[in-house]
């Protein structure tokens, strides 16, 4: 060690006696529109990389520079942050994160209710039999192994995760529904400890589906505890967007201040015609309790349609146990009927998306079966005309002949209040979707256009051209905010000292380009996009570079102060 610091001694000697030779920075963006991601802005000047980390943000010294950037006429921003990914399957597969890329994204947050760890040898083989068009190998248990795989594997994208909780009940319960003993109850919480002193994020939760529906509020909060004594958040997909969306914020809440821990609500909506005039309500929940002091924030797609499968449509009862027992009931006649008579149902204690979307309105896009993959692109209304069957019965006889959930977009918001949401001051954004590329595997099945556009809409359609935010505010909600919510260190601003994860875009020209009927259509108008300091995306194609990184939350033991050994910690934000 006193070697190695008598060498960089000398080094510094060197550079110092060599002055004037020394690039200054090794890489200059020049003249650009600085929104610096905390809502400021702009200001126009320069911005200095060297190594890994942002050193000078507004007039930068005119030394030399390895590489220069012209930046005039465009928008210089933070990275921007998807708080809420499913990229962990299509990152194996291609670690360019292309279509996420191509928006300025450069931290992909994953882990909305089940993560990639800890897994037991069971969760292990299920993954590896479920999975669809991208296959992989597994080699990891912890969540912190799976993001060093990806690490080594080479992304240009940041990852991230929450650690699931439907993860952490199944690792020690199984899929049944059942509640934990209270000695099953230490194990899970030790595993959300574990997982924290990894890194994770916080806990996320999908409490419409099997089999993290079954998890009741007193077993969310106690992993919650855990979670907010080490510095993290609870995230969730709520256990309603619909009939019982205010019910479900209520929960929330709840969590939120029995824990102490902050908390996010997984794409805030209102779904189903009849349920889009409860926004109000819903705004007025979340504001009364960010008045009363508790950390609720929220993030959103922009679009008037979600995606999930076709187990969204069934009730949750028929799918305890796991995907291959839900199967296995559908084919007994009494349970068919008994399922069909409940997805016709109005007043159900679960999330029936369907029976808000309609047939017409659930489009079907994804498929593990090659003979059932000529139906993409059909509705689930000419599915059943064409076969002569009542729509259950379709959704019923496709998750049977497919083997899986089937992948659907279902038509459930207004456009209205997706527009009214994206100038919500604590609202932030997430795809809920992967990161793609339009080529390979990737082509095996359709998607929902949020993979390929969502960001890009934020900036033209939302700013640029209805102005229901300013783009200093966007740039805020796609980066600094995000950042500020899940308590990251040196990201999410353009400051000196933070990490060079930079954006260069053009606010005239950037745009989405997917649609629901052609959804794998790159934006355009992002030229240039820096990750720790490296370009990973110039002139708007992608470089060879994979300078991706695992990012850590504050009760990652290797931070200084890092660890969830204090039962109770002052932590700021």
């Amino acid at each position: 060690m006193r070697k190695f610091f008598a060498l960089a001694g000398v080094a510094a000697a060197a550079v110092l006696a060599g002055g004037a030779s020394a690039p200054a920075y090794d890489l200059l963006i020049r003249g650009g529109d600085i929104y610096d991601g905390t809502g400021a802005g702009p200001v126009r000047g320069d911005v200095g990389v060297k190594g890994d980390r942002i050193v000078c943000v507004g007039s930068c010294a005119s030394g030399a520079a390895k590489k220069t950037l012209d930046a005039r006429g465009q928008a210089v921003s933070p990275g921007f942050i998807n708080m809420l990914s499913w990229s962990v399957d299509s990152l194996i597969q291609d670690g360019r994160g292309l279509s996420e890329l191509k928006q300025g994204v450069t931290l992909e947050v994953m882990g909305e209710g089940s993560s990639m760890g800890p897994w037991s040898d069971a969760q292990k083989a299920d993954d590896v039999r479920r999975q669809g068009d991208i296959k992989y190998d597994v080699t990891w248990t912890t969540l912190d192994e799976y993001l060093r795989h990806l690490e080594r594997r080479g992304v240009s994208l940041n990852v991230a995760s929450f650690v699931g909780a439907e993860t952490v009940r199944v690792n020690v319960l199984g899929e049944d529904d059942v509640d934990p003993t209270p000695e099953q109850l230490q194990r899970m919480r030790a595993l959300v400890v574990k997982a924290m002193e990894d890194g994770a994020m916080g806990v996320g939760t999908s409490l419409i589906y099997a089999s993290g529906n079954y998890a009741e509020t007193d077993e969310l909060v106690a992993l919650t505890t855990e979670a907010g004594r080490c510095g993290g958040m609870y995230i969730s997909h709520m256990r309603s967007e619909g009939n019982r969306l205010l019910e479900a914020i209520d929960e929330l809440i709840e969590i939120s201040r029995r824990s102490g821990a902050p908390a996010e609500i997984y794409h805030l909506k209102a779904s189903g015609r009849a349920n889009w005039g409860k926004l109000d309500a819903a705004i007025a929940k979340v504001e009364a309790a960010r008045a009363e002091g508790l950390r609720i924030t929220a993030d959103m797609y922009t679009y008037p349609a979600g995606s999930t499968g076709l187990d969204a449509a069934m009730p949750v009862w028929v799918q305890a146990g796991g995907v291959e027992k839900w199967i296995g009931r559908l084919q007994d006649p009494a349970t068919r009927a008994r399922v069909k008579a409940e997805m016709l149902a109005d007043g159900t204690s679960w999330e029936n998306l369907m029976r808000h979307a309609g047939p017409e309105g659930t489009l079907l896009v994804g498929f593990k079966n090659p003979k059932l993959k000529p139906l993409t692109g059909k509705t689930l209304a000419q599915v059943a005309k064409d076969r002569g069957v009542s729509p259950q019965d379709a959704a019923i006889d496709l998750v049977i002949e497919d083997g899986s959930r089937v992948q659907v977009v279902y038509f459930l918001m207004s456009e209205e209040n997706v527009a009214r949401q994206t100038a919500l001051p604590w609202m932030s954004f997430g795809s809920d979707a992967e990161a793609q590329a339009p080529e390979g595997p990737f082509l095996l099945s359709s998607t929902h256009p949020r993979a390929y556009g969502n960001f890009a809409r934020v900036l033209a359609k939302y700013v640029r051209d209805e102005k229901r935010l300013t783009l200093a505010d966007a740039v805020r909600k796609l980066s600094g905010q995000p950042a500020h919510n899940l308590g990251l260190r040196e990201r999410g601003l353009l400051k000196p000292g933070y990490f060079a994860d930079v954006v260069v875009f053009d606010p005239a020209t950037v745009q989405d380009h997917a649609t629901f009927e052609k959804p794998q259509q790159l934006a355009t108008g992002v030229n240039h996009v820096v990750v720790n300091g490296e370009l990973a995306l110039e002139n708007g194609e992608a470089t060879r570079a994979r300078p991706g990184r695992v990012v850590r939350g504050r009760g990652w033991t290797g931070w200084p102060d890092g660890g969830c050994r204090a039962s109770a910690r002052d932590w700021t934000w």
